[in-house]
């Protein structure tokens, strides 16, 4: 067999292993027939060269999760959009697996973390124990058994893993498997069965296909993820396929290998039969149940309308974090975070894990959801998993900002600040964090200041001087006002999301989402379904049809009310919205015209304010009535609308303003 692996580019195997394997990827030529050798020296079936006193390690270990998961693989091998040569070395994989102690039902193997090992290997009729990479707290070992006795071990062993040995991957299916692939080619596909497996379990479509696949993906450093051909195959453009991979990438290798070690049939024949995919399908989604509960699949529709979005986290992240708040670590459980001051002088925040990548993602969704939280609200219909998630996710949100161990960035001073103009500010309290700081902070319950740290070995420049927050702690009392006079640049997103996610606006957001009172499947930004009562009235004064006068409603009162919007939220055809804006018109209350970036062929009399992106232009009456500035100098809008009113307050204040005579005109 090692024959064969010579003739492998064994680098090849990790990018074929992508999104079921971590680590850094990095085997060295014979790295197949390393594998082969550890397992024959836990078997007993090996002995070591003279001089040696273990085999070579193989990467970082990270092999070793597929003890007990090779159906995963087997999957990915079998799979039609598997490109040929990475096929080629997941078949050899699974060949050299079958021939060893690996898929051997009669041994027991666990892995764990030794402190001091006392050698590399250890051996005996009980069993063997091998060294398999380096932790930065310890030593991760293989242990293999073959009674009830305890084998040698190279020391007490912790975080103890008990591998899998009973599941799909005996010796004869593997053997079946690449046999049946390197006869008949890969298995067949059915788009039909990507949708039935999105349907079941929430995943986009294109995430679904990636599981169906067995190619769920993190790996970044493998380009491509997918190629032309694949992507082709699976019926997915290159921007679903980086949606989807971040979408799947929030289930790890480890959760990837057990949901989809079991899902292949017992006679590996069966995947050639014409309805093999959708029965697969169905055990996907099984399996995906048994760890994830039932979750109500996301459309299509509403992950289109947030990836339209400008937000700092991917999209498919932030339709589950919307959906799925609970589901979410950083919504569901409290996160504790400290200053502290990495090896190039900086300051910076970190949890539990020593690194800041769970406090930058917080500070990210608390900017993204209140932008999103509005859209979501006003531009899905009713019933929508996304909208319906709205109510948990603000309490979810609003309770994980109430946690006092929680600490947030806000943002950076000019270099010339000064600690005497800190401690002024913000002391003479110093700030007391279990990490010892290369700066003096000052601490006054809200706010955190921390001067800028002299530049280390590693960081040849300055730093700035930053400011810090608890969210718990925030208010309206003199430390808040001082946190607002001094905030830094790069700070006030995340301040301000504070403030939004707590406020009334949000609050009433959630009041009418819970309501029920908007029919499921109908639009709040459609008049005539949010507010009936409304339109009637509007209809009855102005002398018009309860079409034209819910559009008449739409264009006072929306931000954007577009052609293709308004089609949408108001379940019109083509031909019923020229009839309702040739209403408009005729009497006198709206104008046709075209116009840059309006989306629309209809408007409100009157002056007009341009915008160039990311902002929306629209008429002057409107942006007064939303709370825009219209800039003096040029006539043009240059900031976005922040709403704090529901749409159906929206309507009835513009209607308002109409009746008392201060409307457009």
């Amino acid at each position: 067999m090692t024959a064969t692996f010579d003739k492998l580019d064994d680098k090849g195997v990790p990018p074929a292993l992508t999104g079921l394997i971590g680590g850094f990827l990095y085997w060295k030529p014979g790295a197949l027939a390393g594998i082969e050798r550890i397992g024959g020296y836990l078997a007993g079936t090996v002995d070591l060269p003279a001089g040696r006193e273990a085999p070579e390690r193989v990467g970082a270990g990270e092999w070793t999760g597929f003890i007990g998961r090779t159906g995963a693989i087997a999957l990915r091998a079998a799979a039609p959009s598997t490109r040929p040569e990475r096929r080629e070395r997941l078949l050899a994989l699974l060949e050299m697996w079958a021939d060893s102690v690996f898929v051997d039902p009669t041994v027991r193997m666990r892995r764990g973390t030794v402190r001091d090992p006392q050698s590399n290997a250890v051996r005996d009729e009980r069993g063997a124990t091998i060294l398999v990479c380096h932790l930065r707290d310890g030593i991760r070992v293989l242990e293999l058994r073959t009674g009830d006795a305890e084998p040698p071990g190279l020391g007490p062993l912790e975080e103890v893993e008990e591998l899998p040995h009973d599941g799909w991957g005996s010796a004869r299916q593997l053997r079946d498997l690449v046999a049946l692939v390197r006869e008949r080619g890969p298995m067949p596909w059915d788009p039909e069965a990507v949708a039935r497996l999105a349907a079941d379990t929430g995943m986009s479509r294109a995430a679904a296909a990636l599981a169906l696949a067995g190619t769920p993906g993190t790996d970044m450093f493998h380009k491509p993820f997918l190629d032309a051909d694949e992507r082709r195959l699976l019926d997915l453009k290159a921007g679903e396929v980086e949606t989807a991979r971040v979408e799947s990438g929030r289930l790890e290798e480890q959760g990837w290998l057990d949901l989809l070690a079991g899902v292949l049939p017992a006679d590996p024949a069966d995947l050639w039969a014409p309805d093999a995919p959708r029965h697969l399908a169905g055990r996907i989604a099984a399996a995906w149940h048994l760890r994830h509960g039932r979750r109500a699949p996301i459309p299509e529709t509403s992950r289109a309308l947030i990836a339209e979005q400008e937000s700092r986290l991917p999209a498919a992240e932030l339709c589950e974090a919307l959906a799925h708040s609970a589901a979410d670590p950083l919504l569901a459980e409290d996160l504790d975070t400290w200053l502290n001051a990495p090896h190039d002088g900086g300051i910076g925040l970190v949890d539990a894990t020593g690194r800041g990548t769970a406090p930058r993602r917080m500070e990210h969704l608390i900017e993204d959801l209140a932008a999103l939280v509005p859209t979501v609200y006003a531009e899905l219909p009713a019933g929508d998993p996304i909208r319906e998630g709205l109510p948990a996710l603000v309490r979810n949100a609003r309770a994980r900002l109430d946690h006092p161990g929680l600490l947030l960035a806000a943002g950076y001073l000019f270099d010339e600040t000064t600690v005497d103009e800190l401690r002024a500010w913000f002391g003479p309290h110093p700030y007391q964090g279990p990490e010892p700081l290369s700066a003096p902070a000052f601490d006054d319950g809200l706010t955190v200041a921390a001067g800028a740290a002299p530049p280390s070995f590693y960081g040849r420049h300055r730093h700035h001087p930053r400011l810090f927050f608890r969210p718990a702690v925030l208010g309206d009392d003199a430390r808040a006002q001082r946190l607002q006079d001094t905030l830094g640049f790069g700070g006030e997103n995340v301040l301000a999301g504070v403030r939004r996610l707590r406020g009334d606006y949000f609050t009433r957001i959630v009041a009418r989402v819970e309501s029920g009172a908007l029919p499921v499947g109908a639009y709040e930004a459609n008049p005539a379904a949010s507010v009936p009562d409304l339109v009637e009235r509007a209809a009855k004064a102005l002398g018009l049809a309860p079409d034209p006068a819910a559009l008449y409603l739409q264009l006072l009162a929306l931000e954007a009310p577009t052609d293709r919007g308004v089609r949408t939220w108001n379940g019109w055809t083509p031909t019923r919205h020229r009839k309702a804006v040739a209403a408009l018109v005729e009497a006198g209350l709206a104008v046709a015209d075209k116009r840059s970036r309006a989306g629309r062929g209809v408007f409100l009399p009157g002056a007009w304010a341009p915008a160039a992106k990311p902002y929306r232009p629209m008429e002057t009456w409107k942006a007064a009535f939303l709370g825009v500035e219209v800039a003096g100098y040029d006539g043009g809008i240059h900031d976005g609308v922040v709403l704090d009113r529901t749409l159906p307050e929206l309507f009835a204040d513009a209607w308002e303003s109409v009746e008392r005579g201060e409307g457009p005109g």
